[in-house]
């Protein structure tokens, strides 16, 4: 996250006495990763962030595998995941490997009776319904319908919904998630053929700073376990802090579509990068424009990569038999391309209004218990004539 931000009060110098009115200190920390060399953020508490007063039981959370080595293609019916009431039990992965976990989560009810960290990953929440404020110890960010929440490993968070219908497609990332690099200069920077640019970020605003003492649970999420730890100050102490390692947000509408005069690769839609996948928005853009183009994508082979569908909403082009919330899993070895009929009527067509969010993994996909159970079963045999 190449782009320089701070929140609240901070001292003039790093590393240095930055005095309360009474005279006291504020506990410096620095927010970092890939050890002193990646990004990093230094903030400033209230109390020392290291008052662990507890540690309750472990839970095991690792995905309950199906099908691990899995070459059929696949229809996942996303709205079949059932809402419960509880952020974190709400969240099923259907779809996972070494380098992410994808999955599906219909919470209910805000998160008010703790707080969550996952030490073990950055995370991508994309929002498809409901509205409401993710609230960090670096600040909140309102979202709503289309946005992705990227969320570093290690961040304190909750989550607060506006109300009880929400739908979110989340990937849990073993590797830092960035922006492309191809898109930025040297510097970091966006460059001018960048389908999206930094103003388009939602960036952490209203610093809450909570000078409380008591008992406050954080469940933390660290290898594969989900951990109670209760803390004697309140985890949201943060007076202020500057850097470039926090939570963001980009809107999926905000996303301005690469097209010409062929067909265009998926790389144009890329949004984010880690070194084992990609994510790629695909949103309401203008068809070719040659005269003898073919709109429809062009039959691919994925030799290297696992690809995952989420669709969102729109006319799904290429596909029959599609709905929001639905995941096509187009698996590496076989090619795959578009549903028969559609190739042929796509010519003409002036554009799409589609929005779906694609990520393509460069290991195999392995199929959770989860994912069987809203499976449809037939996808597979759904190009023959």
């Amino acid at each position: 996250m190449p782009i320089y931000h701070k929140l609240g009060k901070i001292p003039q110098k790093r590393h240095t006495q930055f005095t309360k009115s009474d005279g006291s200190l504020y506990y410096e920390q620095l927010f970092g990763t890939i050890g002193f060399d990646g990004m990093s953020s230094l903030m400033y508490h209230e109390h020392r962030p290291t008052q662990v007063s507890s540690i309750g039981e472990a839970i095991d959370l690792s995905p309950k595998i199906a099908v691990q080595k899995n070459i059929t293609s696949r229809k996942l019916i996303g709205f079949d995941v059932q809402p419960k009431d509880d952020f974190l039990e709400a969240r099923e992965p259907l779809l996972v490997n070494s380098d992410v976990h994808v999955g599906l989560a219909a919470p209910r009810k805000s998160m008010t009776e703790y707080f969550y960290k996952n030490s073990d990953a950055d995370e991508m929440l994309f929002i498809h319904r409901g509205t409401g404020t993710l609230r960090t110890f670096l600040g909140n960010i309102p979202f709503e319908y289309g946005d992705y929440l990227i969320i570093p490993r290690g961040m304190i968070y909750q989550i607060d919904f506006d109300t009880e219908d929400n739908r979110i497609l989340y990937a849990e990332s073993f590797h830092p998630i960035y922006t492309p690099k191809r898109y930025r200069n040297w510097f970091g920077q966006l460059l001018e053929h960048s389908p999206f640019c930094e103003r388009d970020y939602k960036l952490p605003e209203n610093l809450e700073t909570h000078d409380e003492t008591g008992e406050f649970v954080i469940k933390i999420k660290k290898q594969g376990m989900l951990h109670s730890l209760v803390y004697a100050s309140h985890p949201f102490d943060v007076v202020g802090w500057d850097g470039y390692n926090y939570p963001y947000g980009f809107s999926i509408h905000n996303f301005e579509p690469i097209t010409g005069r062929v067909h265009q690769p998926p790389p144009v839609h890329q949004t984010f990068e880690t070194s084992a996948f990609v994510v790629c928005s695909f949103c309401p853009r203008l068809y070719d424009y040659h005269p003898k183009a073919i709109p429809a994508p062009y039959n691919h082979s994925n030799i290297d990569s696992d690809e995952v569908l989420y669709y969102v909403d729109g006319d799904f082009m290429s596909r029959t038999g599609i709905g929001p919330g639905y995941i096509s899993l187009h698996p590496a070895g076989i090619p795959h391309g578009p549903h028969p009929g559609t190739y042929e009527a796509s010519i003409g067509k002036k554009g799409t209004e589609e929005l779906a969010v694609m990520i393509d993994t460069f290991k195999p996909l392995q199929v959770t218990e989860n994912a069987l159970k809203i499976d449809d079963g037939t996808y597979y045999k759904s190009w023959v004539e």
